[in-house]
């Protein structure tokens, strides 16, 4: 098992290259709270390796790196990240990350934006969103507060960091041996749900016997102005249903550059739910599919929004999307789906 001591924490580390002797680009997987370097290992890794010499590592505390009194502030944690870099010999990676991952990995890219080649960032939400003075509306909170009400827990999602009390809240109740709802475990994720106790005593002993909490819940160090500075690729993926969209919608003002995609029907936890539309928008991405096409529709240049695919899998048949959102199916292949929607389109063409 390797280990790595920098910056005063020795961090567990996995590195998997199917490559020749040839050295090939790095890829860098960071997860988030609450979780492991297992978050990213399948299905991906065995896919991403036959591209990239690939690297994932526990974030300090977490996994089966150190647990250290302090030292969780995003801007420190990113200094890990660094140092873990320097020590692999690593000048300059793609990174992957998700959630808390992805202000780890931003405030590295602040701190030296020449070590990340490109990034893509699944469902990260910054502090700077939460200042907004007119913020949008999470359109998934209400749902989600009947459903927190319903099992008397005494939570608003009001609270930009209810996700974090959530998650200690669910540990807690593991420990106590106490059933915890499965729609529960769908909002805190697959590590802290469902590999028993040693995650759920570790996440409540980082939150009681650290400063993590306070550190993880204090100001993330990241501006739009300094993200604006950012021109590296950006991929951008949120959940149609996760608190962290309103980030998104924030972003897509910041970097004009950037690729913004939905995960549709999904939540917060879409990379270990839905492995397969993550991995298809990475490849596009890393291909360059993007940069060969406009980033806005015609006609509507002055404003970037969020894509998704007009034709799309669902509950094992095919739809389409109409230009205002309305699903349309089910259709039995995606040849049929896609030959419905160009009919679709044709009778505007006709109408007009």
């Amino acid at each position: 098992m390797p280990f790595a001591t920098v910056n005063g924490a020795r961090l567990h580390y996995v590195q998997v290259d199917e490559g020749g002797a040839w050295p090939r680009e790095d890829l860098i997987m960071v997860h988030g709270l609450a979780t492991n370097l297992a978050f990213w290992y399948l299905p991906y890794v065995p896919v991403f390796a036959k591209r990239f010499r690939v690297t994932l590592f526990d974030l300090r505390g977490l996994g089966r790196s150190e647990m250290t009194p302090s030292g969780y502030t995003p801007d420190n944690l990113a200094r890990d990240m660094m140092g873990l870099m320097d020590h692999l010999g690593i000048a300059r990676a793609h990174i992957v990350a998700h959630s808390f991952g992805g202000v780890v990995a931003l405030n590295l890219a602040c701190m030296n934006a020449s070590r990340v080649q490109s990034l893509v960032l699944a469902d990260t939400h910054i502090s700077a969103v939460r200042h907004i003075s007119t913020p949008r509306e999470w359109g998934n909170r209400a749902h989600l507060q009947v459903l927190l009400d319903r099992h008397g827990i005494d939570l608003d999602t009001h609270d930009p960091y209810f996700g974090y009390r959530l998650l200690t809240h669910v540990a807690h109740l593991q420990l106590r041996q106490e059933a915890v709802p499965q729609d529960l475990l769908a909002l805190v994720g697959p590590t802290i749900g469902r590999q028993g106790n040693r995650t759920a005593a570790q996440w409540v002993k980082l939150m009681g016997e650290t400063l993590a909490e306070h550190e993880f819940m204090g100001d993330d160090g990241l501006s739009l102005e300094a993200l604006r500075r950012l021109l590296f690729p950006v991929l951008a993926l949120y959940g149609d249903h996760s608190q962290a969209r309103l980030t998104g919608g924030e972003l897509l003002d910041v970097w004009p550059h950037a690729e913004f995609r939905r995960i549709r029907d999904a939540g917060h936890f879409f990379p270990t739910s839905r492995p397969g539309d993550v991995m298809v928008e990475c490849e596009r991405f890393w291909s360059g599919a993007y940069t060969r096409r406009p980033v806005v529709r015609s006609g509507e240049q002055l404003r970037r929004h969020f894509r998704s695919d007009r034709v799309f899998a669902s509950d094992g048949s095919w739809h389409y999307t109409t230009r205002e959102d309305k699903r349309v199916g089910p259709f039995q292949s995606p040849d049929e789906a896609h030959d419905a929607l160009a009919r679709y389109i044709a009778g505007f063409d006709v109408a007009a």
